[in-house]
């Protein structure tokens, strides 16, 4: 049972992926479901499919190889008849890449995931712009980017992501879904050494 924060949200669920996991994960629909029931909460099949505009058969056949891992579950108490409800079985997935160094499959599913994070910022970067100009002086003043280059051995750029993601925690476990107009605001973390473009 999680642990629940006095007047907050119940603690994470949190799963260390292991190699067969990341494997597993390492496809665009199934990172999308697993993204999506995160998100949204259980579902059936047919409903991610339309959602995600693939077909029904793709879809549960990718939903039973999430499942297959413990990366999904089905919500037994919403299913009725042959109708199956499938929910995320965490809300979390860490990994450190270096538990991967002497299996070739999963560290090339690892750097797969980590471009498809990649790929989904940009995404959804160019979403927000596309549509921003319709939206309040406030909301456009709030949300942005930014980047700064530091200086920082890996003891300190690991101890800086560590509070950058304590921090979104926080944020998380205060969270008021009746604060005025409150709306799902997608963050995203970045850090990385600075490689100089090769000429």
């Amino acid at each position: 049972m999680d642990d629940e924060h006095p007047g907050g949200p119940p603690a994470p669920r949190s799963v260390q992926l292991d190699a067969r996991q990341v494997r597993t994960l390492a496809h665009p629909l199934r990172m999308r479901l697993l993204g999506t029931l995160r998100l949204d909460g259980p579902a059936t099949a047919t409903a991610l499919a339309e959602k995600l505009h693939t077909n029904t058969g793709a879809t549960s056949y990718h939903l039973r190889q999430l499942a297959e891992v413990g990366l999904v579950t089905e919500d037994l108490d919403r299913g009725a008849g042959r109708q199956r409800w499938w929910q995320a079985a965490h809300d979390i997935s860490n990994f450190e890449p270096t538990d991967f160094d002497d299996d070739p499959d999963a560290r090339a599913a690892v750097q797969w995931i980590q471009a498809d994070q990649v790929r989904l910022l940009a995404e959804q970067a160019e979403r927000w712009m596309a549509v921003a100009p319709g939206w309040s002086r406030e909301w456009r003043d709030a949300a942005g980017m930014g980047d700064m280059v530091l200086e920082l051995g890996p003891a300190r750029l690991r101890a800086l992501n560590d509070e950058l993601w304590q921090l979104l925690m926080r944020y998380r476990d205060e969270a008021t879904p009746d604060e005025r107009d409150s709306q799902s605001v997608h963050v995203f973390l970045a850090a990385f050494p600075r490689v100089e473009e090769e000429r």
